[in-house]
């Protein structure tokens, strides 16, 4: 067996890896040898950027490592952006890569994709970095890997591995399960302590975040016994369900919620970063927290990032909030859903002037569509989705507005998605701004026969820098791009594609997609604004 042979066989069968993400190239043409017949699909994105957007796509949607192959030099400086996205976001990533032969590394010689150091230039964007030297150990740093993605906060890894070495003789492991790894679980003592805070809370808050989305059943029941309004960021949206009397949505940066957190003595987070994109979208540093602050995170160092900490526990979100559960057998009265349901109605999110617009549009796909994974590039509708949107299950939706905040994801997350879960219909929610740095991916949705709705909102530009412009006085310069005709460009890649103005068009649309391949819906910004404004008015008139 050769060391490409060997990587192949642990990840499919110790690892259980079903998919790779990845573009061949002569530096990784022997990890292709004998791929065909091991029973593991291969995804050819149209770059690696797009390798790595899927492979995050993927991750997010099945709660699995996306899993990515990737060659020497520029294939790793392409793959870097996604990378980062992930890493902001926790999301298990595994990059394996070639790189030029050993006796060469670090001499300069001008050779075929030679980059000085690929490990210096991922450091800032992996959870750690390994060039593979003994082709016997490839065992171990594919477990070290795995025990990133189980054991502790998540992140895209990268393993190099040089060219002379895939074709080099391997001894097979004498044992092909993969071991069994469980994640700390937080301190009995610190929760016994957190639980008496919490029981003697007169206004108790929870903020749950993404760590928490392998426990959507405990959270609910928890936060339910804590009778304690409760905040989920964007990546934790659903983790409450659509309808939870407790839940304040992702709207940490609204003034109403805001309000309610600063008056909050007893604060519990649980599995989030407290960071600016989820609770500071307005960037004025205003969501402050003035009561005792409880946070669990499986990261030390977060625990002390960002708020002013009372007590921290380092250990697994879904241990903790079973763990705390176990304190709390019956449960207490805070007020809560009566806290709850005043912030939720001094949002009014539905009559909030930049949001309304978006209401019949999220309705819509709601209504057509209620069991799709919403996947989100930074665009209008997206922002909008953050505040308005209410779903039934954790999962089902993520976008690029957070953390990282890259361009270009929506569309190639969106397809790893829908290889990830494919009995799901899934949405991909972009701008024609952020859409042309990876449209490229249009011909791999159609190659795959992927049935993702790609709705394109047409605003002519960058519109969130242009109003940012506006807003400080700077000269519109660069906003105001060319956009091509998406419809025509769509029909090109063999893409069905259709323009709507209104919701029941919409409605009409997606009620006759394909199911065999993508389908573009274009919506012209203006027109819906337009419509939405009619019959607002006409609404108001009747009334």
């Amino acid at each position: 067996m050769t060391c490409a042979e060997l990587l192949i066989r642990l990840l499919r069968d110790r690892y259980g890896v079903d998919t790779l993400f990845g573009i061949p190239g002569v530096h990784t043409v022997e990890l292709y040898r004998g791929l065909e017949a091991s029973g593991v699909r291969h995804v050819t994105p149209r770059h690696e950027q797009g390798a790595g957007f899927m492979a995050d796509g993927y991750a997010r949607a099945t709660g699995r490592p996306g899993v990515c192959l990737i060659i020497t030099g520029p294939g790793m400086t392409n793959i870097a952006t996604a990378m980062g996205q992930a890493l902001a976001d926790s999301v298990p990533m595994l990059v394996i890569s070639s790189v030029n032969r050993r006796d060469t590394l670090g001499r300069g010689q001008g050779r075929l994709h030679e980059l000085e150091s690929q490990r210096n230039l991922v450091a800032g964007v992996a959870r750690f970095s390994h060039t593979l030297l003994d082709p016997d150990g490839l065992p171990e740093v594919l477990a070290r890997a795995f025990a990133v993605f189980q054991g502790q906060r998540p992140g895209p890894v990268h393993i190099e591995i040089p060219i002379d070495l895939f074709d080099a003789p391997v001894s097979p492991p004498r044992k092909w399960n993969a071991p069994t790894i469980y994640p700390a679980a937080p301190d009995p003592d610190g929760l016994a302590q957190a639980a008496q805070w919490l029981r003697d809370a007169q206004r108790p808050l929870v903020l749950l975040g993404g760590g928490c989305v392998k426990a959507p059943a405990a959270a609910r029941e928890l936060v339910t016994r804590l009778d304690a309004p409760t905040a989920t960021t964007i990546n934790a949206k659903g983790l409450l369900g659509d309808a939870h009397p407790l839940d304040l949505g992702a709207n940490t940066g609204l003034p109403a919620v805001r309000r309610l957190a600063h008056e909050a003595d007893v604060i519990l987070a649980i599995g989030t970063e407290l960071g600016e994109t989820d609770y500071d979208v307005v960037f004025d540093d205003g969501f402050v927290l003035t009561g005792r602050l409880i946070r669990i995170d499986l990261d030390a160092q977060q625990l002390v990032r960002n708020q002013a900490l009372s007590l921290g526990l380092v250990g697994d979100a879904a241990q903790a909030l079973q763990g705390l559960l176990e304190h709390f057998p019956s449960p207490l009265n805070k007020q809560g859903v009566a806290r709850a349901s005043t912030t939720r109605d001094a949002l009014n999110l539905a009559q909030d002037p930049t949001l309304a617009p978006f209401v019949p549009l999220c309705d819509t796909l709601r209504e057509v569509l209620p069991e799709a994974i919403w996947v989100g590039d930074s665009t209008a509708p997206v922002y909008a989705a953050n505040h308005l949107l209410a779903l039934p299950a954790p999962r089902h939706f993520f976008n690029a507005s957070t953390g990282y905040g890259t361009l270009g994801y929506g569309l190639p997350a969106a397809l790893g998605a829908q290889l990830g879960q494919p009995q799901l219909p899934v949405i991909a929610l972009v701008g024609d701004g952020g859409v042309m740095f990876t449209l490229s991916e249009l011909a791999t949705a159609v190659e795959y026969r992927l049935p993702v709705v790609i709705l394109l909102w047409h605003n002519h530009g960058y519109e969130e820098i242009r109003r940012y412009m506006d807003n400080h006085g700077v000269e519109r310069l660069g906003v105001d791009i060319q956009a091509p005709d998406f419809i025509t460009l769509a029909s090109g890649f063999g893409c069905l594609a259709t323009r709507v103005d209104s919701p029941s068009e919409l409605a009409r649309a997606l009620e006759s997609r394909p199911t065999d391949g993508p389908f573009l819906v274009e919506i012209d910004a203006s027109a819906w604004m337009a419509w939405c404004h009619d019959n607002a008015s006409s609404a108001k008139e009747l009334s």
